[in-house]
């Protein structure tokens, strides 16, 4: 059985870039559960989801915040899940606040980090994760990427057709 992906956003204001992470792992089949905690304003419900996702059958966590965006960092402080920031973009620097709070960890407490407003590739980064001991979520991966190179080709035809002549 897959095991399932936490998606814990900041704010509700995340949830635009939260909905690219929860339709790619619908579209995988994947699982997920999501919930609006802060790690400043909520820290005891954010600690007490990272110290208990394991035991309730959740394989990986996506962390959605912008600004102070410590949320990430606080949740992989209380669990050793794989923990997947995605910076969200805010008015003030444009998402590079958050960029660097999610990306510079302290030795010890890893955060893999994706690029700001990144939902679908945390999601597929915490697919990748959870399809090291599944063959048939891996086939899934690689089928989406097999069509993925197959767009890029026809479009490639469709340019060469119109300015290699």
């Amino acid at each position: 059985m897959v095991k399932k992906v936490g998606i814990i956003m900041g704010s509700d204001s995340d949830l635009p870039v939260v909905k690219k992470a929860i339709d790619t792992l619908a579209s995988l089949g994947i699982p997920y559960e999501v919930h609006v905690y802060s790690a400043h304003r909520t820290p005891e419900e954010a600690a007490f989801f990272a110290e208990k996702a394991r035991e309730n059958g959740f394989g990986a966590i996506i962390a959605a915040a912008g600004m102070a965006a410590h949320l990430a960092g606080a949740l992989a402080a209380r669990t050793t899940l794989p923990v997947v920031g995605i910076p969200c973009s805010s008015n003030v620097l444009e998402g590079v606040d958050a960029l660097l709070s999610t990306v510079q960890m302290p030795s010890g407490i890893p955060v893999a980090t994706v690029a700001v407003n990144g939902g679908v590739n945390a999601a597929l980064l915490c697919a990748e994760i959870l399809a090291v001991s599944d063959g048939a979520l891996a086939e899934k991966l690689d089928a989406r990427r097999r069509e993925a190179a197959a767009v890029v080709l026809e479009k490639n035809a469709a340019v060469e057709a119109e300015f290699n002549k």
